[in-house]
């Protein structure tokens, strides 16, 4: 079955989006600002397009896939929980809070994720692949079995996280004693 595809359409000039939408591929939309409060996504992928500022409030992704896009500002907090499930890859997300979340196995490949907010979530078994954490916030964040291998410039308190069987590099050792203020040469 070919996936209907919705190229260039600027939903920031909207009001509010009144419709639902499942198994569609949405390539350079501009969502910046737009309203999506109770607009369910199901199966959609979206590729290079800019969600800055959206308005998410009870808004519904479930099985979505985020390629390329920019991502400033979101309140994923706010979204409807229910079947939340997104990826994302090479996405710009600074600014965004995933706050209290269920975002176990979730991937985040190539992405710049600087002063995300990501206490009190649940990363659990999630890939931060290639990421850039700088002044991302784990407090009480569960992060077992996640896999940072290849993410930097994150500072994580291993006495207020979760972390068992969580995946590091040797360089990446580093960001768990930041609190100790020690210099690592």
């Amino acid at each position: 079955m070919k996936r209907q595809r919705i190229e260039g359409k600027n939903f920031a000039e909207m009001q509010s989006l009144e419709e639902d939408y499942e198994g569609i591929i949405f390539f350079n939309c501009n969502f910046s600002g737009a309203k999506l409060a109770d607009v369910i996504f199901f199966d959609c992928e979206f590729v290079q397009c800019d969600f800055s500022m959206a308005r998410i409030k009870k808004a519904s992704f479930r099985e979505v896939i985020f390629k390329e896009c920019k991502m400033l500002g979101l309140r994923f907090d706010e979204c409807d929980t229910l079947l939340l499930s997104f990826n994302f890859e090479q996405c710009i997300l600074n600014f965004s809070s995933f706050h209290k979340l269920n975002l176990r196995k979730t991937t985040f490949r190539a992405c710049t994720l600087h002063e995300v907010d990501f206490s009190e979530t649940d990363l659990t078994q999630a890939l931060l692949d290639t990421c850039d954490l700088a002044r991302a916030t784990f407090d009480q964040t569960i992060l077992e079995g996640c896999d940072l291998r290849t993410a930097y410039h994150f500072s994580i308190d291993p006495a207020n996280n979760r972390l068992k069987k969580a995946r590091f590099s040797k360089e990446g050792l580093v960001g768990l004693l930041d609190k100790y203020q020690l210099i690592i040469d």
